[in-house]
């Protein structure tokens, strides 16, 4: 089962490029074939898979805006089964470039549509805002993946998401589903956190991954040296976490059975 899935969430610094970076890396590691698709400008997700983006001279930019194709510039990545397809600040512009473009919504799906066949994931990390290009991306997937963060404000704005999610549904992608919501930047010594978490819990219950993600220095690190925490420090929080995260989603979308016995779940106690 080939599947597309964007990261969104419209709030930044909820860990969304970081669960982009290390969800593809970790079912990398698991032997699928990924691509990572960065359809963010500020191109964090390049660098963080050890691409300079100043050195990037055809992006998905000109995959959407010059036609070009995409299987052209597709890069291997230093983990194994992981490619990338760049982003670079000029796609910036496109939203402007695209606005009288017809079928504007759709250059994503067309651009993604030769592809899919040869992964068994693609992971879109979405710039942190709803417009056009986020857009793109949504009408583009089969599920959106939704990161929050065990923060005060966690379900600030996820209204609003949810709602454009609906509004795709209804006009552009009726077959878009809702992969999960996974809960971020969990702190064992706050008693936020875990208000946080019944929270999310309590208003959309089995939408919300076992897996949570726990606040972690080396996962933090990682991205300045240009690795998924998988491949620079597999023994961190961070990497069992996304790890545990790959394995519930293959099980989630039948790719394989994980007994309960060998689960790694919350790690709260740790």
């Amino acid at each position: 089962m080939n599947k597309i899935i964007s990261l969104v969430n419209q709030k930044g610094g909820v860990g969304k490029t970081t669960t982009a970076i290390n969800l593809a890396a970790s079912l990398a590691v698991l032997e699928k074939k990924i691509l990572l698709v960065d359809a963010d400008p500020q191109a964090n997700a390049t660098s963080g898979v050890g691409f300079d983006p100043k050195n990037i001279k055809t992006s998905i930019y000109e995959c959407m805006i010059d036609e070009v194709k995409p299987e052209d510039i597709i890069l291997e990545t230093e983990t194994p089964n992981l490619h990338l397809l760049p982003s670079h600040l000029d796609l910036v512009g496109a939203e402007i470039e695209l606005i009288n473009h017809p079928n504007r919504e759709k250059i994503m799906k067309n651009v993604l549509d030769g592809l899919a066949d040869n992964y068994d994931f693609i992971f879109i990390d979405c710039s942190p805002s709803l417009g056009l290009i986020t857009v793109n991306s949504l009408t583009a997937s089969d599920s959106v993946l939704i990161p929050v963060q065990c923060e005060y404000f966690a379900l600030e704005g996820l209204g609003k998401l949810l709602n454009t999610v609906n509004i795709v549904q209804r006009k552009l992608n009726p077959q878009l589903q809702i992969e999960g919501i996974l809960l971020t930047m969990y702190d064992t010594r706050l008693r936020l956190s875990n208000q946080v978490v019944s929270e999310v819990k309590r208003h959309f219950d089995d939408l919300v991954f076992d897996t949570i993600v726990h606040r972690n220095t080396r996962l933090g690190e990682a991205p300045s040296f240009g690795q998924p925490a998988i491949m620079y420090d597999a023994e961190c929080k961070g990497a069992v976490n996304y790890l545990n995260l790959a394995r519930e989603l293959l099980q989630k979308n039948l790719h394989t059975h994980i007994p309960n016995d060998e689960k790694i779940l919350n790690l709260e106690h740790e």
